[in-house]
């Protein structure tokens, strides 16, 4: 009886991940914005929603 094999089993991409050399990567820096919104911009959501 033969064993059926995953599709992934003869992947040639999973060979190159593991093979992969980190070292030839570039450092990144990268810098996250989350801006709150003002006391002036909620008021004026608040009356938006109530001018509804």
């Amino acid at each position: 009886i033969k064993t059926p094999t995953k599709m992934s089993d003869n992947n040639p991409v999973n060979k190159e991940v593991e093979t992969f050399d980190k070292k030839c990567l570039k450092k990144t820096h990268t810098a996250e914005k989350n801006t709150l919104p003002t006391k002036e911009d909620i008021e004026q959501e608040k009356n938006a929603v109530k001018g509804k």
